[in-house]
């Protein structure tokens, strides 16, 4: 016995053909595929809405990665420039206790 799978179909969007195909070994699932004048623009597991077929059919603009630079080292000092002077030293912190607070006497018992 086989588990039944889901019917193909094929349906229009706005000007966007779509045909829905059972994916491969899926009992349910289906991979839409969207076309534009017979021309294939892409595919989708979800169901496309008109606004997913225009972003197959033109994407945003995605600007170039800028390379690392090297030469570009944030926090350093320039050339030339008189060196830092060192902040004062924090304080250590005072060994004293709190008013109130008795502190056990050592006794040197040999």
């Amino acid at each position: 016995m086989s588990i039944p799978t889901v019917e193909g179909r094929r349906f229009t969007i706005g000007k966007y053909d779509i045909i829905a195909q059972p994916i491969p070994y899926s009992a349910h699932m289906l991979r839409y595929t969207v076309f534009v004048d017979g021309k294939r623009i892409g595919a989708t597991a979800s169901m496309p809405s008109e606004s997913d077929c225009r972003f197959l059919e033109k994407p945003p603009v995605i600007p170039p990665l800028v390379p690392f630079q090297a030469t570009y080292r944030p926090g350093r000092p320039k050339k030339g420039a008189p060196p830092r002077v060192a902040a004062d030293a924090p304080q250590p912190p005072r060994e004293e206790l709190p008013h109130g607070i008795a502190v056990p006497q050592s006794t040197e018992e040999l």
